[in-house]
C-alpha cells in the first residue's frame, strides 16, 4: 500500500516522492528540510515548509494534508447574524452577504498563509462563492469542483453532452479557465445509477478533460461498494474520489474499498471528518464553553484519520481562522494516540453514534471501509 504523506523520514529514506511503506505513527515534523523536498513539491501551490503534503493519487497533485471542504456548517455562530445560513445555498438576505462573505475570504487568506493548497466545491452556492473570494489568487489553490444541481443527482442532467455543457457554463460563471479537478457528484446511493448513467459519466469526464476544463477528474458517492467497482472498471478516468471517512471509520477487514482505492492508485478526499458535528458538544461558537474540548476533540480526529494512508486528506468545512490554526496544529501532532487519548476517542465515539442526526445515520455504514 503506498504512502501517501510527505514527511522528512520517508524523504531521507527513499530520495522519491511516495514511500512504499506507510509510516503510521510518526508525527510531521514542524518544518521540512529544504534540501531533501523535492523540486516537484516545493512547486505545489502555497507551498509552506510548516506543512504537510502528500500526492493526490496518480493527478500527481501534490496537496496539504488537510484540504477545504467547502461547506460552511454554523458559520452564523462565528459572524454573529443570529440566523443559520444555508449550508449548501449561503445567505437568502442581502444583509447577510457582508459578514458571510469577509468570513470566507479570512478563512481562505489564512489557510494560504499556512500552506492549505486546495478546496473542494460540493454546494451549490461553492465553487462562485470561493472563486470570488480568491479572485486573482486563483493559483495559489487546487480546485475540486463539483455542483450538484448540474450534476448525475438531477435525472435530466445524466447526458453526456449536457454534463459537460453544464460544467463549462459553471466554469464561465466563476470566471475559470478550467478545475484542477472535476469530480461528478453522483447520487449518494450511487449504485441506483443505469449503467448509460455511467457510461455518459465517464464520457463526460473523458470529453471534459480532452477540451481542456478540467486536468484530472473523479467522482464522488456515499456508495461505497458502488465506488469500488467504478475505480476496478474506469480506474484510468477515475484518478479522485470525494467519500465520506470520518472519526467512526477504519479498514474493512476484507473486500475493502480502501485497498482498491490504493492498488489503482486513486487520491481521496474525505468528507465529514467530524462525523457531520456529533463530535462536538458545543455549537461553533467561538465563546462556546466546550470550545478547548472541541478543538482538543477536531485534532483527536484528524490525527486518526491522518493514520490511515489510503486518505490523501480529510476536508473539514473549516468557520473560522481559528479552525484552520487548529487543524494545522493537529498535523503537527503524533499520528499514534496515548493510551489516555485512545480511551477518550473510543468513548468519544460511542458519543457520535448516538449524536448523529437522522439524517446522517447513513455516516454508520462508513465505519468498516
Amino acid at each position: 500500500m503506498p504512502d501517501t504523506r510527505l514527511s522528512r523520514r520517508s524523504l531521507l529514506k527513499s530520495g522519491i516522492a511516495a514511500a512504499t511503506v506507510a509510516t503510521v505513527g510518526f508525527p510531521a515534523t514542524s518544518s521540512f528540510s529544504m534540501e531533501t523536498v523535492t523540486d516537484e513539491v516545493k512547486n505545489t501551490r502555497s507551498f509552506n515548509p510548516n506543512m504537510e503534503y502528500r500526492r493526490l493519487g496518480k493527478t500527481g497533485l501534490w496537496v496539504s494534508a488537510v484540504c477545504l471542504g467547502g461547506h460552511w456548517k454554523r458559520i452564523d455562530k462565528v459572524i454573529g447574524v443570529g440566523e443559520e445560513i444555508n449550508p449548501y445555498a449561503g445567505p437568502d438576505k442581502a444583509e447577510l452577504m457582508a459578514p458571510f462573505l469577509k468570513n470566507r475570504a479570512e478563512v481562505v487568506e489564512r489557510c494560504i498563509e499556512v500552506g492549505i493548497n486546495c478546496i473542494d466545491f460540493a454546494g451549490d452556492a461553492e465553487p462562485e462563492t470561493y472563486c470570488r473570494v480568491l479572485g486573482n489568487r486563483r493559483e495559489a489553490m487546487y480546485l475540486c469542483y463539483s455542483h450538484p444541481a448540474s450534476e448525475l443527482r438531477v435525472a435530466e442532467n445524466c447526458q453526456t453532452q449536457r454534463l459537460v455543457d453544464l460544467f463549462e457554463a459553471g466554469l464561465k460563471r466563476c470566471g475559470l479557465e478550467y478545475a484542477d479537478v472535476w469530480r461528478l457528484m453522483a447520487h449518494e446511493r450511487g449504485g441506483l445509477h443505469s449503467q448509460a448513467e455511467v457510461d455518459a459519466m465517464i464520457e463526460a469526464l473523458q470529453i471534459a478533460k480532452q477540451k481542456g476544463l478540467c486536468r484530472h477528474t473523479g467522482f464522488s458517492t456515499h456508495d461505497a461498494r458502488w465506488a469500488r467497482k467504478l475505480i476496478e472498471t474506469y480506474s484510468p478516468e477515475l484518478e479522485l474520489l470525494c467519500m465520506p471517512y470520518t472519526v467512526l471509520s477504519k479498514q474493512a477487514a476484507t473486500n475493502s474499498l480502501l485497498e482498491s482505492l490504493s492498488q489503482h492508485d486513486v487520491g481521496v478526499l474525505g468528507i465529514k471528518p467530524f462525523a457531520s458535528n456529533a463530535l462536538f458538544k458545543g455549537d461553533g461558537a467561538p465563546d462556546s464553553p466546550f470550545a478547548e474540548l472541541d478543538d482538543r476533540r477536531a485534532r483527536q480526529a484528524i490525527r486518526r484519520i491522518l493514520g490511515n494512508p489510503s486518505i490523501t486528506a480529510p476536508i473539514p468545512g473549516l468557520i473560522s481562522t481559528h479552525q484552520v490554526d487548529n487543524v494545522v496544529a493537529a498535523i503537527h501532532e503524533p499520528r499514534t494516540l496515548t493510551d489516555e487519548e485512545q480511551a477518550e476517542l473510543t468513548q468519544l465515539t460511542q458519543e457520535v453514534h448516538r449524536r448523529l442526526p437522522a439524517d446522517y445515520q447513513w455516516l454508520k455504514d462508513w465505519e468498516y471501509v
